[in-house]
């Protein structure tokens, strides 16, 4: 298909080229290095036998993400987050968090807490939906090395958990925004899936026109077909 995009080949419905570098942290129980096209995230998990009360009264692990935006990831330097964390951040985090658990069947994770960090190295786009799935890939690798140093009996995962963005812009649908297409987008969304290609959460809205159910539904068709893409990475180079 003809490329719509301005200044790029890259095809309408095509992701961005995607990298997947895994074990890149000595100390995390599985962690990768993301990147697609310019955005790149650092996914690192951490386990731990501290389980929140709520979790420990139901006989459940416990999984949860962090999100930040390192000073130097974007062309005007984000400030550091201390002890007042930014609205998009803690918005983002809890996105992912809710994505991952339906990755896990936390009933088989009794005992566990995760932890996934996901540090943006370089923002040009999609950082969130990068976070999502370079955090399966680190969450996979960390479930994989649990099992066999004995610490779990059997495997937790359901399956791939990604993600991806998909917006309108100048009329046309594009598939994984970067920055550039993504400031100037009619409507904009992300798409959260698992292996099944069921959704998981779609969060989406209309920046400057409303669309139809008709372009929604076909919008949803498209990043499907992107996040099948996604999972073929994450399949490569978790087994």
């Amino acid at each position: 298909m003809k490329s719509l995009r301005k200044n790029s080949t890259r095809g309408t419905f095509s992701i961005r080229e995607t990298s997947a570098v895994i074990d890149i942290c000595r100390n995390s129980y599985g962690s990768v290095l993301f990147s697609m096209g310019n955005t790149k995230v650092i996914c690192a998990v951490s386990i731990d036998t501290d389980v929140p009360d709520f979790a420990r009264n139901k006989n459940t692990g416990w999984l949860t993400a962090e999100y930040t935006m390192l000073p130097y990831s974007t062309g005007k330097r984000t400030k550091r987050e201390f002890s007042k964390r930014d609205g998009r951040s803690v918005e983002i985090q809890r996105l992912i968090g809710r994505s991952l658990r339906a990755g896990i069947d936390l009933d088989r994770f009794q005992g566990f807490s995760m932890f996934i960090d996901c540090d943006v190295l370089q923002a040009d786009g999609g950082t969130r939906t990068a976070s999502i799935t370079g955090g399966y890939i680190a969450m996979k690798l960390a479930v994989d090395r649990m099992l066999r140093e004995g610490l779990l009996q059997e495997n937790p995962l359901k399956g791939n958990i990604a993600a991806i963005s998909i917006g309108i812009v100048d009329d046309e649908i594009l598939l994984d925004l970067d920055y550039s297409e993504d400031s100037r987008a009619d409507v904009d969304m992300n798409i959260v899936m698992n292996s099944k290609l069921e959704l998981i959460e779609i969060q989406g809205s209309s920046e400057q026109a409303p669309f139809s159910v008709d372009r929604m539904n076909r919008m949803v068709e498209i990043a499907g077909k992107g996040i099948k893409e996604l999972m073929n990475i994450q399949n490569s180079c978790c087994n």
